[in-house]
């Protein structure tokens, strides 16, 4: 019985070609936009949180503002983070704005960021040419070696090789031992980057003290007892003065960003869901065409014994079946899309079973709901009104 009740309402659908296309339409313009949005949403907000955990796996940042009696951290300070079990080692970092200069050509404004050694340690992939700073360059009171960008190089050094060469920042001479990839600044072009000693960049800003660290853990499962650890060590540092300090690690960045990424589906998948409600208007709109076309046929049917429930059956089979189509169809047009978003926007696409799953399931419970009615109207005709009505 099932398999007759398949083949009518498949014959009905293939005889009215270009009413069943219009009707799967909205159906399949509704799953397009679930399977596009929520895979292209969580195709480039994975990759984010990707970047993020690789750049902040067992790493704690510290924001040092000090008190009106102390402002930052000094030596004892970064003895006393660096002596806790969990920490394998802490980079201070000191950020300012300076000139290099070699010749008669001048580079303004590029930024300067002083660490040590432990932060070239826990970023081997830094440099790209010559060597990192290391612990000599610290102990040696004010070594003046630096590490420079591809953008100064080709500023300062274009044609040469810049690794031991010698350049003036902020004045003083300077010896390159290193070169580093350029990052893209949004809102200016050809920013120069140069990292130094950070007790050179903390003498170039004269700062006394440091305003920023970066700690680094043996093991990133420990980070939530590093953070008491490091905590207590930060209050005893500044007498336990409120706001004198912020710790920042990224375990809670991407637990925020994962909580972010899951409102923002959400929110688009009740978006694109709109479409799919009106296809299933859509649909039951067709479906009443229908019944009202068929009136005679369902009292020829009712009069050689057919029973209600399969006259109901039968149109919502039909209905279900458009709306399967269409999602099926949605579906293939909805990962068409998202590969050509993710290759234009150049992330990674991935396929989302659960986006593709929730595409198909909502497009089939709107032929149930919406193929409802209509058929239970169907089923309710009498034989005699039905055949009258030719």
């Amino acid at each position: 019985m099932l398999k007759e009740i398949l083949m009518m309402a498949l014959d009905n659908i293939i005889g009215n070609k270009m009413r069943s296309f219009l009707t799967m339409l909205g159906i399949m313009i509704g799953v397009t936009s679930i399977i596009a949005l929520i895979t292209v949403v969580q195709g480039v907000t994975g990759e984010v949180i990707d970047r993020f955990s690789e750049m902040g796996a067992g790493k704690v940042t510290v924001q040092a503002y000090g008190t009106a009696l102390k402002a930052g951290l000094n030596e004892n300070d970064i003895a006393d983070l660096s002596a806790i079990e969990y920490v394998s080692g802490v980079s201070p970092t000191v950020s300012l704005s300076s000139t290099a200069a070699r010749g008669s050509k001048i580079f303004e404004d590029i930024n300067v960021e002083g660490n040590n050694e432990i932060y070239f340690e826990n970023n081997q992939d830094t440099i790209i040419q010559g060597r990192p700073l290391n612990v000599y360059d610290m102990s040696s009171g004010y070594s003046n070696v630096c590490i420079i960008d591809e953008n100064i190089a080709d500023e300062l050094f274009w044609g040469e090789n810049p690794i031991n060469k010698q350049m003036y920042l902020g004045g003083q001479n300077y010896t390159v031992v290193g070169l580093m990839e350029s990052e893209t600044n949004f809102f200016r072009q050809n920013t120069g980057r140069v990292k130094i000693p950070y007790k050179n960049a903390l003498r170039l800003s004269d700062m006394a003290n440091i305003m920023n660290i970066e700690i680094y853990l043996y093991d990133a499962n420990d980070t939530e007892i590093a953070n008491y650890e490091i905590e207590n060590v930060l209050n005893a540092a500044f007498n336990y003065t409120e706001d004198s300090f912020n710790i920042l690690n990224f375990e809670s960045i991407l637990s925020s960003m994962q909580e972010m990424q899951s409102m923002l589906t959400a929110m688009l998948t009740g978006i694109a869901s709109i479409a799919l409600l009106v296809g299933g208007v859509g649909i039951m709109n067709m479906m009443l065409v229908s019944v009202t076309e068929r009136t005679t046929e369902i009292g020829l049917r009712k009069a050689l014994g057919a029973e209600p429930r399969q006259i109901q059956y039968q149109f919502v089979i039909e209905a279900v079946l458009l709306s399967l189509l269409g999602g099926l169809f949605g579906a293939l047009f909805g990962l068409l899309i998202s590969y050509i978003a993710a290759a234009a926007m150049d992330t990674k696409f991935a396929l989302s079973p659960s986006a593709i799953a929730l595409g198909l399931g909502f497009s089939a419970l709107v032929g149930i709901v919406f193929g409802w009615t209509p058929a239970r109207k169907a089923s309710r005709l009498k034989p005699i009104d039905a055949l009258r009505s030719e």
